[in-house]
């Protein structure tokens, strides 16, 4: 791969290149100071990934990224030693389109062997990641349709996002009441280390409670599920969370489309479907899927499988997104009963879900 570095101690900008090129397959294009010099450098040569600082001076890394994502996006890995003290910072950083965040491998000069691993595993992560996908394979649903169950279940609204999630994600469940009568769960691509960072700062932009979501948990209306481990968050039953360690091969865990297919598996089915595979109007079932902001195709399958089972689909559209490729990827299926803008989601859950209330 191609990789920049923007940071401004020399330090620091001395171990990643030494874990970049330690690496044998990937090399360091040109390396910035400062997020003002990584704009500039980015639109004279775009790497496949930029490895960006949070804090540094002229313009810092959540600047930085937000302008490379409108004029020449590209994959955003933000690398601070900065995370346990400017947590909103990372999750803005995240929202403005960066994909994840890992801490810098360096302890007092020293690159440890520790960060050195896990960069190079997040990497690894990333180049998977933004290579063509055909799709994560997953069982979920293929061959075990008679297993579904018909019980009926309380509403349920599953989302999943990537690059600017958080922020589209803040910007949703604000705008859902106290009194919402649904369960929300999120599967976000973020750092099992910084997810309940995540629940926490996302807990702070919305009046539902935000937690992490664990083995067992059962859905209850007016809260909100993260998952928040390496292993897949699935649907294990009408009302009941789980993690499976299957599909390991996916770029990222936890898997957006692995969920929306378990979801599709376990959930009562929908409205009677029309010839475009959506559910008639009037008929929208307790359950709904959304897919917002983020780079590749994870979960655009999984919202069509949803679609099939007539539950009511949105996609975010382009103009609101951070990046306009998961969302693309389930247009491009006519996974999406809606296309809406980021502004227009939580108004449109309020009016089907508490009209129902």
């Amino acid at each position: 791969m191609r990789i920049a570095i923007v940071n401004h101690m020399p330090l620091a900008v001395e171990a990643l290149r030494q874990v970049i090129l330690s690496h044998g397959k990937h090399q360091v294009v040109w390396v910035a100071a400062d997020g003002e010099e990584a704009v500039r450098q980015c639109e004279r040569d775009r790497p496949d990934l930029i490895l960006m600082d949070l804090v540094m001076p002229r313009m810092d890394g959540i600047e930085a990224t937000r302008q490379i994502m409108t004029k020449t996006p590209c994959a955003i890995l933000i690398v601070t030693v900065h995370t346990a003290d400017y947590t909103a910072k990372v999750f803005e950083a995240m929202g403005a389109g960066a994909l994840d965040v890992v801490h810098t491998p360096v302890v007092g000069g020293t690159t440890t062997a520790e960060g050195r691993k896990s960069l190079l595993a997040k990497i690894e992560i990333i180049r998977r990641f933004i290579a063509p996908i055909h799709g994560a394979k997953s069982n979920a649903g293929n061959d075990r349709a008679a297993q579904r169950l018909g019980t009926k279940s309380e509403s349920l609204v599953c989302i999943g996002s990537s690059a600017g999630g958080p922020a589209a994600l803040a910007r949703v469940l604000s705008g859902l009441p106290a009194n919402f009568p649904a369960a929300v769960v999120i599967v976000q691509h973020v750092d099992p280390q910084f997810a309940p960072g995540l629940a926490d700062w996302l807990a702070s932009q919305t009046q539902l409670p935000v937690r992490l979501a664990q083995e067992g948990d059962r859905l209850q209306p007016g809260s909100v599920l993260l998952a928040g481990r390496a292993h897949h968050l699935v649907l294990a039953g009408p009302q009941r969370l789980g993690y499976t360690r299957a599909a390991a091969d996916c770029a990222y865990r936890p898997s957006v489309d692995i969920f929306f297919h378990s979801v599709a598996e376990h959930r009562e089915g929908g409205g009677q479907k029309s010839e475009d595979r959506g559910p008639t109007p009037n008929l929208w079932p307790p359950t709904i899927g959304i897919l917002l902001t983020g780079m590749g195709r994870d979960g655009a399958k999984g919202l069509l499988a949803l679609r099939e089972r007539g539950f009511l689909t949105i996609a975010q559209d382009q103009a609101s997104s951070a990046v306009f490729g998961m969302p693309k990827a389930a247009a491009d299926l006519k996974a999406a009963v809606e296309i809406l803008t980021l502004d227009k989601i939580a108004p449109r859950l309020v009016n089907v879900l508490m009209s129902k209330a």
